[in-house]
C-alpha cells in the first residue's frame, strides 16, 4: 500500500523553532514527528510513500536517508511554492499508479487513530475519499448528512454548502488523515495552490461519495503552535495512558 505525508509546510506559527529545523523534524517524545507518522503508516501496511518538500526539504531527505528510509520505498516531490494540501497531492499524482487506495496524512498530526480500520471502512463504504473525523470543538468543521456523506463546511466566515442547505447535519472536526481512491486525480480540476477540502466540497456537490469515518475517543493532536507542541511533548513524557 502507498501513502503520502504532507511535510512541505513552513511552520510559521512555530517560529523561531522552525527557522532552522523543518516542522517535520521537531521532536515529540524523543522522535521527530515524521518518524512517528511513518511508523504508524508502516504498521498499517504501507510499503511505499511520497513526501512533499518545500521549507528545508534537504534536511528531511537527509534524516530519512540516515534511517534507511525506515525500510520503505520513499520518493519526494519538491514544490517551488507552497501548493497547500490539494495542490501538493495533485503534484504527486504520478506516484499513485497502482489503482489502489492510499493514505494521505499531515506530518504535524499525532494520533492513535486506527489506520487499518480507516482503510477497511473506506473499502466497505465505496467512496472516493474517506475522512477520519471527530466530534470535538473546532473553529472549522465539516458537515455530513445522515448517511455520513460530506455536504458542507462551517468556519468563522460562515457555512458553505456542497449540496444545498439541509437539516440534521453533523458538524465534525477533520483530523488531517484520509484514505483516497486514485480515481480522484482525473476529477481534480483545481490548479496551483489549493486545499483538498475545496476539491472534496466540489466533488460532493457533483454527487461523489466523500464520507466520514468517526474516530471519537482516539487521541489526536495537531502541532500547529508552540502550545500544542508542548502539550504533545508533555503527554509523550508522561506515564502510559
Amino acid at each position: 500500500m502507498k501513502a503520502m505525508v504532507l511535510a512541505a509546510g513552513v511552520g510559521s506559527r512555530l517560529r523561531p523553532l522552525t527557522d532552522e529545523i523543518p516542522k517535520a523534524l521537531l521532536e515529540v517524545g524523543g522522535a521527530p514527528m515524521i518518524e512517528r507518522v511513518i511508523g504508524r503508516l508502516k504498521a498499517a501496511g504501507v510499503t511505499a510513500l511520497v513526501v512533499n518538500l518545500f521549507h528545508l526539504g534537504d534536511r528531511i531527505m537527509e534524516f530519512l536517508a540516515s534511517k534507511g528510509d525506515f525500510g520503505l520505498h520513499i520518493e519526494f516531490t519538491r514544490e517551488a511554492e507552497l501548493l497547500d494540501t490539494g495542490g501538493g497531492l495533485q503534484h504527486a499524482a504520478w506516484f499513485f499508479d497502482d489503482g489502489r487506495p492510499f493514505f494521505l496524512h499531515n506530518v504535524d498530526v499525532l494520533s492513535d487513530i486506527d489506520l487499518t480500520g480507516l482503510l477497511r471502512f473506506h473499502q466497505q463504504a465505496g467512496g472516493l475519499a474517506t475522512l477520519a473525523v471527530q466530534s470535538r470543538p473546532s473553529p472549522r468543521r465539516l458537515l455530513f448528512d445522515r448517511d455520513g456523506r460530506l455536504c458542507g463546511r462551517e468556519s468563522p466566515e460562515g457555512v458553505e454548502w456542497a449540496r444545498g442547505p439541509r437539516s440534521g447535519v453533523e458538524r465534525l472536526a477533520f483530523t488531517g488523515i484520509h484514505v483516497i481512491d486514485p480515481a480522484i486525480f482525473p476529477r481534480m480540476t483545481e490548479t496551483g495552490s489549493f486545499p483538498i477540502t475545496r476539491t472534496y466540497l466540489r466533488l460532493a456537490g457533483e454527487g461523489e461519495r466523500i464520507v466520514a469515518c468517526r474516530a471519537d475517543g482516539r487521541y489526536w493532536q495537531d502541532i500547529g503552535s508552540p502550545e500544542k507542541l508542548e502539550a504533545a511533548r508533555k503527554r509523550a513524557a508522561g506515564p502510559p495512558a
